[in-house]
């Protein structure tokens, strides 16, 4: 049998939610798996110390940062998600907000299944119940014939419903979202009886997802925005945990696909680098960058990495050269004028830093006619 691609938060770190849960037995939110305490050291990690587990000495774990960004951003969404409002979590793409989302729901309720995939196509099935309608037909109204949607199956086991990409939903489907974060309940009125309405277990709760440079967006209404605590996923600040980040994201995909890690640092370096370059449109020392019309992600620079982890797996020989052709083809996915700006960053910066001696930048620099030709 194949192994799958990806497997769940929860059952990748199993182990380590099982371990907290043991770790910090204090006061948990009805329904909630873990403390909030311990639910945001799932996500941020534990540092360099191990836990240990009370009145076992041998028994620790180191639990492993899984999301690299602000702390208190963390332990607002638990806080959050302690309540009775809804987490939305907003930023440019790439900034691994549906990784975060993820990983709350499984701090939380020990399963991240229960996700909608936002799309302009999403009905308001997708969030409350549809049909089977053989067995409609065959039976008429019943709650057997009843297929509920991941919203409806979080209220009813209390656990977190996630939604992807709010924002492409319609407004109209969006807002079958209003009664069920105010009421707390959904009703069915097919249904006769007691069967005609759901109310929210303990623990339940929705997050949500939404982008902000996506287009075809639809705005959402303010009655269903009030019923949303927002929070900014901004880009990873600081280089070093960008990078470490990209080659640790990077050497799991292609440890995934039976390949090493064999992009040499400096290679990766300067890849971090140039990311971060065109997408604050202004480089670490300060020279001014013209910035291209596309997102430049940190998801996107693993991307870019691990492709040319593959190459070097699967055509040994130098990959360097391969970078700027990479670069390029994240650059113009939305304008075919980054192409230009591109060009301009490697006559502007790319030639400055190969002036004053970098290694792989003069070698970068050397490149410079790959970005001409494709």
């Amino acid at each position: 049998m194949h192994a799958a691609q990806l497997l769940p938060a929860e059952t990748v770190y199993a182990a380590e939610l099982a371990f907290l849960a043991a770790w910090d037995t204090g006061a948990r939110p009805p329904g909630w798996s873990l403390t909030p305490r311990a639910a945001v050291i799932f996500v941020t990690g534990s540092g360099d110390e191990a836990l240990h587990l009370p009145h076992k000495k041998r028994s620790s774990m180191r639990i492993t940062p899984k999301f690299v960004g602000q702390r208190n951003l963390v332990e607002r969404a638990i806080v959050t998600l302690a309540g009775e409002r809804g987490l939305l979590l907003v930023g440019e793409p790439g900034t691994a907000k549906s990784m975060l989302s993820e990983l709350l729901a499984a701090a939380v309720c020990g399963t991240s299944a229960l996700t909608v995939q936002g799309t302009a196509g999403s009905t308001e099935e997708h969030l409350r119940y549809g049909w089977n309608y053989a067995l409609l037909i065959a039976k008429g109204p019943h709650p057997e014939a009843l297929v509920p949607s991941p919203v409806l199956s979080a209220m009813r086991s209390g656990a977190i419903a996630r939604i992807e990409e709010i924002t492409r939903c319609l407004p109209e489907v969006q807002d079958a979202l209003i009664s069920v974060l105010s009421e707390r309940r959904l009703s069915i009125p097919e249904l006769p009886g007691p069967d005609g309405v759901v109310y929210a277990q303990s623990g339940f709760n929705v997050i949500a997802t939404a982008n902000l440079r996506d287009r075809g967006v639809s705005e959402m209404s303010a009655a269903l925005k009030r019923r949303f605590n927002f929070e900014l996923v901004e880009p990873i600040a600081e280089f070093l945990q960008e990078r470490q980040l990209v080659e640790r994201q990077a050497a799991a995909a292609l440890e995934r696909a039976g390949a090493p890690m064999a992009v040499d640092g400096a290679i990766l370096e300067a890849l971090v680098t140039a990311f971060r370059d065109l997408r604050a449109g202004r480089t670490a020392e300060g020279w001014a960058v013209d910035r291209p019309g596309t997102v430049m992600s940190t998801a996107e620079a693993v991307s870019v990495a691990t492709s040319l982890g593959l190459q070097a797996a699967y055509f040994p020989d130098d990959v360097l050269p391969l970078l700027p052709s990479y670069l390029l083809s994240v650059v113009r996915k939305d304008d075919p004028q980054d192409q230009a700006r591109l060009q301009g960053y490697w006559d502007a910066v790319v030639k400055r830093r190969a002036d004053e001696g970098g290694e792989v930048w003069g070698r970068l620099w050397d490149l410079r006619s790959s970005l001409e030709s494709e």
